[in-house]
């Protein structure tokens, strides 16, 4: 169970976050398809997978990967959505190119449709966690944000290639200006469903909606159900938890307990949004219990990896969740990585 005081966890949230945005702004997903398939993705590196469709063509379809047939590896990393070099480095350092490329960006900045679709001809499927720092749920409900959203619609629709969005995430921490005691569950899942029917509107149809909490432990007791949106307004759960200094010490306390919840009212494909293992006398083992984990939990698509070094406000050195964060950690990561022959053939 992590046990993190709740002020440390919103502050990796939002130092990651205020790396994306001052450079620009959870897998290996490659084209497995038989002839049958309809809707291929690119052999992760491709560089001919960049969209090239015509301005009339119409936005990807992800029907093919709401259910995906195998396990998706990515990874969260520091630089903006098209920068490249972060992405090919944790594939080197992992012993396997990522699926997914998790990147921040605050509500009130413009999609980027290049980068994005050069992230996507690269192999990786972006994943965007948009955070409403400054925009409270309720006057997005109310409208008051739609000339925003209708034009990031558009842009979305416009690249044309697949995106995951993960809006307000970590919604039942205290520590989100959007999260208790700043906003309900029921201020949350109507702001949810009225982005989403924005999308619907513009015809945005090539995004996986991903609902992501965090974990359910002692700084995150809010019942997670309130917050669903519905199955019609999303694809896939998320879920965000670490293995730190002073968290939850294994699989079956940090991420089963609130599995398990949401198996109580969602059958969705679950993915591990971000989590991390951070450096410490027991991280190899710890990465063995992460990657077993997610790969004996049914449903389960994939994980990604907060591949980072940060010091959190009244730490005394930084907390290294990176995956080569000493040679054995990089080693273990990588056998781990293999083992669980990450990528997918994309269901028919």
């Amino acid at each position: 169970m992590i046990r993190t005081a709740p002020a440390a966890r919103g502050s990796r949230l939002r130092t990651h976050r205020a790396a994306a945005l001052a450079v620009a702004v959870p897998l290996l997903l490659t084209a497995c398809s038989s002839p049958g398939d309809t809707a291929a993705v690119p052999a992760s590196g491709a560089a001919s997978a960049a969209p090239t469709a015509s301005p009339s063509a119409p936005p990807y379809d992800v029907s093919a990967l709401r259910k995906p047939g195998g396990r998706l590896f990515g990874v969260a990393s520091d630089g903006a959505v098209g920068d490249l070099a972060p992405v090919n480095a944790f594939g080197a350092k992992a012993g396997h190119q990522p699926d997914i490329r998790e990147y921040y960006q605050e509500w009130g900045d413009d999609f980027d449709p290049a980068g994005n679709a050069k992230l996507w001809g690269n192999g990786q499927v972006p994943m965007l966690s948009w955070v409403p720092e400054q925009a409270p749920l309720a006057r997005i409900t109310s409208g008051g944000e739609d000339a925003y959203l209708t034009r990031f619609a558009q842009q979305v629709r416009s690249y044309r290639g697949p995106l995951v969005i993960s809006f307000a995430p970590e919604m039942n921490g205290g520590w989100t200006a959007w999260g208790p005691g700043h906003a309900t569950a029921a201020d949350f899942v109507s702001a949810w469903r009225h982005i989403h029917d924005v999308f619907r509107a513009q015809a945005t149809t090539n995004v996986i909606w991903v609902w992501t909490p965090h974990v359910s432990d002692s700084g995150t007791p809010a019942a997670l159900r309130p917050y669903y949106p519905g199955d019609d307004y999303l694809d896939w759960v998320g879920l965000i938890g670490y293995y730190g200094p002073q968290d939850g010490s294994d699989y079956r306390t940090l991420f089963a307990p609130t599995i398990r919840s949401v198996r109580s009212f969602s059958a969705k494909p679950l993915l591990i949004a971000e989590t991390g293992v951070a450096e410490g006398p027991r991280k190899v083992a710890q990465i063995d219990d992460l990657f077993a984990g997610a790969a004996a939990s049914d449903g389960m698509v994939g994980l990604v990896w907060y591949d980072l070094s940060r010091q959190w406000p009244g730490s005394k050195q930084p907390t290294d969740w990176r995956v080569d964060s000493s040679p054995a950690a990089a080693a273990e990561v990588a056998k781990a990585a293999a083992a669980q022959k990450f990528g997918f053939r994309v269901a028919p």
